[in-house]
């Protein structure tokens, strides 16, 4: 059985204090309490201009009618957190820089992360495995960490509350206080429910609803699997604020998939970009992707291949990146001058945010070393084309990912499409 001895976990500060006498997320978010929360309007489709910018506040905070409610909570809640001291280091005092070259690719020293390592023996190998309440669970973070809860339905526009009852499998949203950016929170749906870290229609279809609400394309959301980086085996998301464009945004991508209906969901291959990937697309039908997205990620999980995800575009994007970075790792087939930069390649990474721990891999930090890195996370061609066959064969035959007959696709797919061999040997790292 391979194993990671030693990876970088999202820990509550209280987890170092044997003494702590903290109330748990576990206790306060069960049915009766009273906390802080939102209320997301149920949607099946994307909203039009006219239905998105009118919010309604229940609590202090005053909304002045502002398309991003949400995301004027979500920040003073952060703020709040970061001025009680619950983050274990201020990652706005972090040196970033975009590096020079023509996607520009992100680097970020945060040597705070590289502190306090908690060991865990996830394997690696297993894309889905049992809940373990003995490890570290979101239940046992302390109840200071959560910013608020989050309901969907009986609201038109939303809503916020400062204390409400809390329903039974409510969703959290909490802080990384190991943050890797201004407002890193963690979105774990029906938290007291011990759900293992696993991909699922309604978990999506929530992480969507949240990107919508917050209405900012600097606010991205990010899923990693087990043996992609996930170091909790408890259903979450990540969330932050980059203010720029990320590069794999950048990248060009060409088209696999599309549907002739008004709302249907284009697929689309990540082409020039250092991972291969699948981009998914809709301004319409928020469901028909949630669902599409998850029957690929399904697969993914039977096949017991390791993947990551990132909502952009307010959840008008998803990009899916099957890697093997982890396994490659396990063999002994990644460079070392890469394994000494300890940089773990995840969602973040994969898009184009590098977090580095050292000083000198900071200032050596260049696009080709990016793009080297990279280059390592994603699958060969075969293993690739092999994938995609699978997931968009299923789409051509109207079978599991979407109820969708033949003669309704309109683009066929377009096989061998390679990224380019763009990593020098030579770099230093």
């Amino acid at each position: 059985m391979r194993t990671i001895q030693r990876v970088e976990t999202v820990l509550s500060i209280n987890q170092y204090d044997a003494e702590s006498d903290k109330e748990p997320l576990g206790k306060c978010c069960m049915p009766g309490s009273f906390l802080p929360l939102f209320k997301l309007p149920k949607r099946e489709r994307f909203p039009s201009m006219h239905d998105v910018g009118h919010v309604k506040n229940m609590g202090s905070i005053d909304s002045d009618e502002s398309s991003d409610f949400l995301d004027m909570v979500i920040l003073a809640q952060w703020e709040d957190r970061a001025a009680r001291g619950l983050f274990r280091y201020d990652v706005t005092a972090c040196e970033t820089k975009v590096l020079p070259g023509e996607y520009g690719f992100i680097a970020q020293l945060n040597e705070g992360r590289h502190l306090k390592k908690r060991p865990t023996e996830f394997r690696i190998d297993q894309v889905l495995q049992e809940f373990d309440p003995a490890k570290f669970n979101f239940t046992k973070a302390a109840k200071e960490e959560l910013l608020f809860c989050v309901e969907v339905g009986g609201v038109q526009h939303g809503e916020f509350c400062h204390a409400a009852n809390v329903s039974i499998g409510t969703n959290a949203v909490i802080i990384n206080v190991s943050p890797i950016e201004y407002g890193h929170v963690l979105l774990v749906p029906k938290i007291t429910e011990h759900i293992p870290q696993r991909i699922d229609v309604s978990s999506l279809q929530l992480a969507l609803n949240m990107a919508i609400e917050a209405n900012n394309p600097f606010f991205r959301l990010g899923y990693n699997s087990l043996g992609a980086f996930a170091t909790i085996n408890h259903l979450h998301f990540q969330a932050y604020y980059l203010a720029v464009p990320f590069p794999v945004e950048r990248a060009p991508s060409v088209p696999l998939l599309t549907r002739k209906s008004n709302n249907g969901v284009k697929i689309l291959q990540l082409v020039d970009y250092p991972v291969r990937g699948l981009v998914f697309e809709s301004a319409e039908s928020m469901h028909q992707l949630a669902v599409l997205v998850t029957n690929c990620c399904s697969i993914l999980q039977e096949k017991n291949i390791p993947f990551n995800l990132l909502i952009a575009d307010c959840g008008k994007l998803v990009y899916l990146f099957p890697q093997w970075y982890a396994e490659r790792q396990a063999s002994g087939k990644v460079d070392k001058e890469l394994l000494d930069t300890q940089v773990n390649p995840a969602v973040w990474e994969i898009s184009g945010h590098i977090v580095l721990k050292r000083k000198e891999d900071y200032e050596r930090a260049s696009e080709d070393y990016a793009w080297r890195l990279l280059a390592e996370v994603s699958l060969d061609e075969d293993a690739f084309e092999e994938l995609k066959r699978m997931c968009l064969g299923e789409c051509l035959h109207g079978s599991m990912i979407c109820n969708v007959p033949a003669e309704d696709l309109d683009v066929p797919i377009h096989s061998k499409v390679s990224a380019p061999e763009k990593c020098s040997l030579e770099v230093e790292i």
